[in-house]
């Protein structure tokens, strides 16, 4: 398999060899030979191709680069030699598989699924093998707002021991109740040993823990805000959920860092907008990018204002594409 991505170096892989290189981890050649490894453990034939890529999304600043590269490939291995036979989902967690054991990541499901069902779609993971994900029609656009995306050019590529620091602390809570997953914990019985947890495990493994129970809450009157077509209260629960991101589960800067290009975006996105559009942190965090829903009269202004702090280009306006990773003509 060759992949030739403009602006970046060549990658080639091997079909024949698709084990696990540990010198490999955090490059892409790992996500390609990743995916390919997923399809044959899955009784899924592979072939060699080639594949030109041209692509807008920013890399490593927290626009899930790294899981649209991974559907795409897994795309075009269900496309060529699969038969599309696979579903947006076994996609995405094939992708997921790649970057967790191949790249060396232990990233969740969201993004992945994100890029492989395209659209704002819902999604419930109670399921761990079968998530649920429900498409959310709404059109920003028409109702007067921008979508800006923010790059703090603060690059968080090479973070991953505090993505995995979040994943590790809410395992600890998991293990203290005997439960795998903290979906499977009630609510209440988290909320009613807050003592005995702060006798076993990190407080700020506590905070996370916190932010996990009121964050699926948000989702889900954000969701119905959608569907009803209250924009000010979907906002609303967004900018909720960008403080509690902040504020408990903490992945805004690395711990002890004074640079704190994030806060300073949502900061000043807070003055400029104040109580018209929602603003919080994108992606993973710990660097990388903020979002933003602009009312348009303001989105020049909002524009300026964040290029004159990160630099030019650094605020782009985006849309979300409604539908994902599809095959155009074959």
């Amino acid at each position: 398999i060759r992949v030739f991505s403009q602006g970046y170096d060549p990658v080639e892989v091997y079909i024949h060899d698709l084990e696990l290189h540990e010198a490999e981890k955090n490059t892409t050649v790992a996500l390609v030979r990743g995916v390919s490894a997923a399809f044959v453990q899955r009784g899924y034939r592979v072939g060699s191709f080639d594949a030109r890529i041209s692509s807008t999304v920013l890399p490593g600043s927290g626009l899930s680069s790294s899981a649209a590269f991974e559907v795409l490939i897994g795309r075009i291995l269900n496309g060529l030699f699969f038969e599309d036979k696979l579903t947006p989902v076994q996609i995405a967690q094939i992708g997921q598989y790649a970057e967790n054991v191949y790249f060396g990541k232990p990233c969740g499901l969201m993004d992945q699924l994100a890029c492989a069902c395209g659209g704002v779609v819902a999604i419930d993971f109670n399921e761990a093998l079968m998530p649920e994900c429900e498409s959310v029609k709404y059109d920003f656009a028409r109702k007067g707002y921008s979508l800006i995306i923010t790059d703090v050019r603060e690059d968080h590529a090479d973070l991953t021991g505090e993505y995995a620091a979040i994943t590790e602390e809410m395992g600890q809570i998991c293990a203290h109740f005997g439960v795998k997953r903290l979906c499977e914990l009630e609510e209440k019985a988290f909320y009613a040993s807050l003592h005995e947890l702060h006798q076993a495990v990190p407080d700020r493994a506590i905070l996370r823990g916190i932010h996990f129970f009121e964050e699926n809450k948000r989702v889900q009157r954000g969701i119905q805000a959608l569907k009803k077509d209250r924009l000010p209260d979907f906002f609303r629960e967004v900018i909720l959920s960008g403080e509690s991101s902040w504020r408990l589960l903490q992945n805004l800067y690395k711990p002890g860092s004074i640079k704190q290009s994030l806060p300073l975006a949502l900061a000043a996105s807070e003055l400029l907008l104040k109580e018209d559009g929602a603003w919080r942190v994108h992606g993973g965090g710990f660097g990388g990018t903020i979002m933003a829903f602009v009312p348009n009269a303001q989105r020049k202004i909002y524009i300026g204002q964040m290029n004159r702090l990160f630099g030019e280009g650094a605020a782009v306006e985006l849309c979300v594409r409604p539908i994902g990773a599809v095959c155009l003509e074959m």
